[in-house]
């Protein structure tokens, strides 16, 4: 397993644009499929985007397709989920994970490794 430790979440404006990062520690990163979820207020946690180990291949939700990327650097370690266009809908816990397979999912019980979730509160 890997751990995996979010940032750059907050509290920004309908419109306004936001990075999150996720870094994972381990030697085999580059391995792993990552992906982002997110979890609103009074809502389950639903898939955002996943990339595969080299980051050829992705997958989104409609809900963010064209306005969310998806990327990796495997020498950092590190994930990115660059979000523009924010709306308020967006507003949730985002949620990095790692799914030991060269298949890319979009299914929770699919990963299995999680961050503890960052902020993101998108004022309208």
């Amino acid at each position: 397993q890997v751990q995996l430790v979010e940032s750059g979440g907050g509290l920004v404006q309908a419109g306004d644009s936001l990075r999150l990062s996720c870094a994972a520690s381990g030697r085999t990163f580059k391995s792993y499929v990552m992906g982002w979820f997110r979890q609103a207020p009074g809502k389950e946690r639903e898939f955002v985007a996943a990339i595969n180990w080299s980051g050829g291949s992705t997958l989104y939700a409609d809900s963010v397709k064209g306005r969310f990327t998806i990327s990796r650097d495997n020498a950092k370690n590190t994930v990115y989920l660059q979000m523009n266009s924010l709306k308020p809908e967006d507003t949730a816990v985002y949620y990095c994970a790692a799914r030991n397979s060269l298949a890319l999912a979009t299914r929770e019980p699919d990963f299995g490794s999680w961050g503890q979730g960052t902020q993101v509160t998108v004022s309208s």
